[in-house]
């Protein structure tokens, strides 16, 4: 590898505090810094799809990051095994290298942002802010003299979203690693800059785009950007192979859940019927991937139709080899999947970049693609749409919203709010450009708990169950 794009790769944010360990290459130390850290602890307390201690055999974010993790890691290696052009003394860019080190600490670390509950959290906490925005806006304008034009109001609305932002799960990914996380005197974990731009899916600003990064986080990774010189909204191949790898893990991993739990059942019956088919389209056209650009309801059906024969078959394949036994057959079809669907990995040209994506004859598999987005879609409508996870979910919308309610008034609420948050608060209002405000500091503090601490701190402020004065929080 040059020196240079070396040197690009391995800095950090803050010059290190103590002498290196010369034995540990620099993204060993960064894999070590993200499985010690508490936020990957907690996501064993995290849903993925049931909730966090439904059963011993359900996957949480922890587990679903540790097989996303040895995908990418694995996938990594068979590409830089097939694509000499991504070995780091071949690749024209820091970025467009694949190290399969690097791609698995992306993976570790690509949940570490979501909150409670699954992605209802997230929607939860979006509203929240949302809706503070707009009362915030409105209280604004209510100030002033006269009836302001649509363009104050535009204005002011703009404002307000600067100052409060938003929520979403990747950007709280990057203020977890980037400053909530402690080390030395430093915030954060100080991961080095190729592991940060490896877990960097959507590579703008939150003002720009909901998913976008938060304004402090997004200016330390849009100078090294700039520093690497990535193009325009590209990401780093490792970011790509990592993001595939976490449809690939989705995709199959989350429909052995369904099955083990009994809401898919797989058999013509369930897998041919019509409604369940007008459900997995009716997911999939509120999709945004460009694959499906164009595409109508009547175009996406016989697709739809097609993977879940293709499912079928491959179960009654599998399930005499397999003797017949239903949990084998269970791990063998999730094995078959993704074994096919990382096989069909490659990398080709992207204008002025390079993408890493399913690839047939040379060429982008667009219909590879399709096929791992109806397998997501039919874990999503087959589970999420659940009665029993539908009514976890209105539960945890509750305790979310009773929460916020309970920490959103800094005079009422310092007293129930962990020391240290308040002291890092603190510390953060002296800044002269401070990164919180004390609602997204409420929302940060909330996004950090497991389910299971969040049904605590509920019952403890508003339920029959109280903890005892001894627990530490």
């Amino acid at each position: 590898m040059q020196k240079h794009t070396k040197a690009l790769r391995e800095h950090r944010q803050y010059p290190e505090k103590t002498k290196d360990d010369a034995t540990r290459a620099a993204y060993e130390r960064d894999y070590s810094r993200l499985i010690h850290s508490p936020t990957f602890r907690r996501l064993q307390g995290k849903s993925q799809v049931f909730g966090a201690g439904t059963g011993d055999y359900y996957r949480t974010r922890l587990t679903h990051s540790l097989e996303v993790a040895q995908i990418a890691r694995e996938a990594a290696r068979s590409l830089a095994r097939t694509y000499p052009e991504v070995l780091p003394q071949a690749a024209e860019n820091a970025g467009l290298i694949i190290d399969p080190e690097v791609v698995e600490c992306a993976a570790i670390a690509h949940d570490f942002g979501h909150p409670p509950f699954g992605h209802k959290g997230e929607e939860v906490l979006q509203d929240i802010l949302n809706k503070l925005i707009d009362r915030k806006t409105e209280q604004d304008l209510l100030k002033r003299p006269g009836i302001p034009s649509p363009e104050e109001a535009l204005q002011t609305k703009l404002d307000m979203q600067m100052k409060y932002e938003h929520f979403e799960g990747n950007a709280h990914n990057f203020r977890l690693m980037m400053f909530l996380e402690k080390r030395e005197d430093v915030n954060g974990l100080n991961l080095s800059d190729a592991v940060l731009l490896g877990v960097n899916k959507y590579p703008f600003p939150g003002l720009e785009k909901p998913k976008g990064l938060y304004r402090h986080e997004w200016e330390y990774i849009s100078h090294i950007r700039q520093q690497w010189g990535i193009p325009g909204k590209k990401r780093t191949l490792e970011a790509q192979l990592m993001d595939l790898c976490d449809d690939i893990a989705y995709s199959a991993h989350d429909l052995e859940d369904g099955i083990k739990a009994g809401k898919i059942e797989v058999h013509e019956h369930f897998l041919r019927d019509g409604h369940l088919n007008r459900l997995i389209v009716e997911k999939i056209t509120t999709l945004e991937d460009d694959f499906w650009s164009n595409w109508t309801p009547e175009q996406i059906e016989p697709k739809v139709t097609q993977v879940l024969d293709a499912f079928l078959r491959v179960w009654n394949e599998k399930m005499p080899l397999c003797e017949n036994d239903y949990s084998r057959t269970r791990r063998e079809v999730k094995a078959y999947w993704v074994s096919l669907f990382v096989s069909s990995l490659g990398v080709i040209s992207d204008g002025d970049w390079k993408k890493v994506t399913f690839v047939k004859d040379g060429m982008e598999d667009e219909d590879m693609l399709r096929t791992v987005s109806v397998l997501k879609s039919f874990a999503w409508v087959t589970m999420i749409r659940d009665l029993r996870v539908q009514r976890l979910q209105k539960r945890s919308e509750w305790i979310l919203r009773r929460l916020w309610g309970a920490f959103v008034d800094p005079d009422s609420s310092k007293a129930i709010i962990p020391s240290d948050w308040l002291q890092r608060y603190e510390d953060d209002q002296k800044r002269t450009h401070p990164i919180w405000t004390w609602e997204h500091m409420v929302i940060d503090y909330i996004a950090g708990m497991t389910d299971a601490f969040a049904e605590k701190i509920y019952n403890e402020l508003y339920g029959l169950k109280v903890g005892s004065i001894y627990d530490l929080d």
